[in-house]
């Protein structure tokens, strides 16, 4: 009996483990291995702060989520043995695979940057990527009457690049209501030159931060923070103070890739950026947010490696050349507040057009347009999540970028 294993049963494995358990040949056996039961609606996290979603309705466990032909192992990983062909549980017991599919994802890594964890964490200062942290602020938010809201990431990448953009949108959205928009300032400092990674996005974004009166502080990679004192210091020497802090912490790859010995200096798997198969080993491929690829950190990105990936594998095991198919592709709906949202689709060679998605000229979704639909679409990904994309089903998306319904 063969053995394929995916490490990390989130978006990535979870959707692998789906459209491998349907496709794979005779003689082949899935294992996934991650180390809770708990999966988490990641998108859903920037809800959480303004009262949209509760915490109950991002979760659900795993074990509900596997095919009934996978295994699914819940035990602590401690690395992966590449030329062992095997992965070592904390204890040392070894899974052997013949086929190694890496879907760990990425981690936060507050207490990488000084003084965050310190004085005034989850007091003046917050996250909302872990639901303790979203939950915490949306009380903060609650209690804040006014002063300087600082929006700020800590360094790039993170996972999905828009969700500090969408919060900042969101933030003005909520204080407006509440009539309090007078009493606070907005400040979205970031290590980007611009709102955004690509020129014609970030000048749309840019402008949008403008009209709703949310001061941008570019170029702004954060040292130190000075939770007692409520400032933070870049490493330019520039410094901005705050009176409550939302933060987008450093992100890393995971710790089983650091102790494996094969993935970058933060842990990132080096992959190749088309077909998906690890630079480490010809065995071992890699998707989602744990992979180097510049590409956005996003759901929709696992989704379409997965596409590509699942040929690949098949291709692997009959011994046929891997087909380098991933162009790159992503898509993000952007919260603006007041019941709208943008959506942008892109890739490696191609940024965000305007235009209509997914069916061109038609829609229902506009590209770099504010609209009521792609909120709409935005809040109706949750069920897509757990009843489609998670169990690997078709979507009526091409996973390559298509330029029909654009335009330049």
């Amino acid at each position: 009996m063969k053995h394929l294993v995916i490490l990390g049963a989130g978006t990535a494995g979870t959707l692998m483990a789906h459209k491998l358990d349907r496709r794979l040949p005779e003689g082949w056996k899935i294992t996934v291995l991650d180390r809770d039961d708990d999966h988490l609606y990641q998108p859903g996290l920037l809800l959480v702060p303004f009262g949209m979603y509760q915490a109950e309705e991002l979760r659900r466990p795993r074990t509900r989520l596997m095919p009934p032909g996978v295994e699914l192992r819940l035990a602590s990983i401690d690395r992966v043995d590449a030329p062992g062909r095997a992965v070592v549980l904390e204890g040392g017991e070894r899974i052997p695979f013949d086929l190694l599919i890496i879907a760990t994802g990425a981690e936060l890594a507050p207490e990488r940057t000084e003084g965050l964890t310190g004085p005034g964490w989850y007091e003046t200062a917050f996250d909302f990527y872990t639901l303790e942290g979203a939950s915490a602020l949306q009380r903060a938010l609650e209690r804040f009457r006014g002063g300087r809201l600082v929006i700020n990431i800590a360094e790039m990448p993170i996972k999905c690049p828009v969700a500090p953009l969408e919060f900042a949108f969101l933030a003005d959205a909520w204080f407006t209501e509440r009539g309090r928009r007078d009493d606070v300032e907005i400040v979205y400092a970031t290590p980007l030159d611009g709102a955004f990674t690509r020129p014609r996005a970030a000048s749309m974004l840019g402008e949008l931060l403008e009209q709703r009166n949310i001061r941008l502080e570019p170029s702004f990679t954060l040292a130190k923070v000075h939770g007692a004192e409520r400032w933070i210091e870049g490493y330019d020497g520039r410094r901005i103070a705050y009176d409550l802090l939302v933060t987008v912490p450093l992100h890393t790859g995971s710790g089983i890739i650091a102790r494996s010995g094969f993935g970058d200096a933060d842990a990132w798997v080096p992959t190749d950026r088309h077909t998906l198969q690890s630079k480490a080993d010809p065995a071992i491929f890699a998707l989602g947010d744990a992979t180097d690829l510049p590409t956005s950190k996003a759901g929709s990105v696992a989704h379409f490696q997965g596409e590509v990936l699942t040929e690949n594998i098949l291709r692997a095991i009959e011994g046929r050349p891997l087909e380098p198919a991933f162009d790159g592709h992503a898509n993000c709906f952007i919260e603006t507040g007041h019941g709208k949202a943008l959506l942008i689709d892109f890739n490696y060679e191609t940024e965000p057009l305007p235009g209509r998605f997914p069916l061109p000229g038609v829609g229902p979704f506009t590209l770099l347009e504010e609209s009521h639909v792609n909120h709409w679409g935005k809040l109706g990904f949750r069920w897509v999540y757990w009843n489609v994309l998670l169990r690997g089903q078709e979507l009526p998306l091409d996973h390559r970028m298509v330029l029909a319904g654009k335009w330049s």
